[in-house]
């Protein structure tokens, strides 16, 4: 009732300007209230659909409409050359619509979760369709050629990498022959960005705690399910080890001073998120009593947008 009372909301929202960052902020709350459904599932792969196949419609046309617009477009690009001067199609020939890289991986991601949630959607053919078209082979590998030049260690630390992995880990438990195919495709690159991991957290000593696209926490969750999904049991080792060297000695977390104005998640939050999936039960009811002995006024209540324009 909440979500849907939610959604009724932010789709009239979504009816004024800036209609592309609306389209956004609805395909995140979509989305987070996939994973919520994901997370209270009692097996990896048994998923209880949180909306009827209508809502899901409305959704699936908002990532639907982006993932092969090109403009407008938020590069976050460094030039070496005049070479490296184009297009975010030519930049990125998978990833290129719905505004930034992160954006379109996160939607695409949104859709396959969809075609796998809801086998009656009806435009289920077209986003097959338009997947594919996106997701081949050498698209990927054009992607994969972005990631390896010089001066672009940091693109899409870690929020992209952490969706892209997330994408891959939800195509890996599916027996479909399409969706295997773009798993296939996709796995290059998610290997490639594994080893991105092992670089950055190794060199991270203190955790991005904001409840921006660096978190840290978030980053991790995303990784770890993707480890898991996979089997990579050295990478979900490694997570693990990451998560409770950054967090395992929090006490008294500050969530009474959330949110600031620019968080679209809850830093407190996130980290608990994480923290449930390395610790056993028993652990972290114990890490938790420590870690916010009481919940304070500012998780209690929606956050407050006094401009929803800007």
């Amino acid at each position: 009732m909440i979500q849907s009372d939610v959604f009724i909301f932010l789709m009239k929202v979504c009816d004024k300007k800036n209609i592309m960052i609306k389209k956004l902020i609805l395909l995140w709350f979509f989305s987070i209230s996939l994973i919520i459904s994901e997370t209270a599932a009692q097996a990896p792969n048994i998923m209880i659909p949180p909306f009827p196949v209508e809502t899901a419609s409305k959704f699936s046309n908002l990532a639907f409409s982006c993932i092969s617009t090109e403009y407008p477009n938020k590069i976050s690009h460094t030039l070496t050359s005049d070479e490296d001067v184009a297009s975010p199609e030519n930049l990125h020939p998978a990833f290129f619509g719905c505004y930034d890289w992160h954006s379109s991986v996160h939607g695409h991601w949104l859709l396959i979760k969809l075609i796998q949630l809801f086998p009656d959607l009806p435009q289920r053919e077209e986003i097959i369709k338009a997947i594919g078209s996106n997701l081949t082979a050498s698209n990927i590998e054009g992607e994969i050629n972005y990631f390896k030049k010089k001066g672009r260690d940091s693109f899409e630390r870690p929020y992209g990498w952490a969706w892209l992995l997330k994408l891959t880990a939800d195509l890996s438990g599916s027996d479909d022959s399409i969706q295997q195919e773009w798993l296939n495709h996709l796995l290059p690159l998610a290997k490639l960005i594994t080893s991105k991991y092992y670089d950055y957290l190794t060199g991270l000593y203190y955790p991005i705690r904001r409840g921006v696209h660096e978190n840290t926490a978030l980053g991790i969750a995303l990784a770890l399910d993707y480890a898991r999904a996979i089997g990579d049991k050295p990478f979900e080792a490694f997570l693990t080890e990451r998560a409770k060297f950054y967090y395992l000695n929090d006490k008294n977390v500050p969530a009474a001073w959330e949110p600031e104005g620019d968080d679209f998640l809850s830093p407190s939050l996130i980290e608990a998120d994480l923290m449930r999936r390395v610790l056993s039960r028993e652990e972290f009811v114990h890490w938790f009593k420590d870690y916010m002995p009481a919940l304070p006024y500012s998780l209690m209540y929606p956050a407050v947008v006094a401009d929803r324009n800007d």
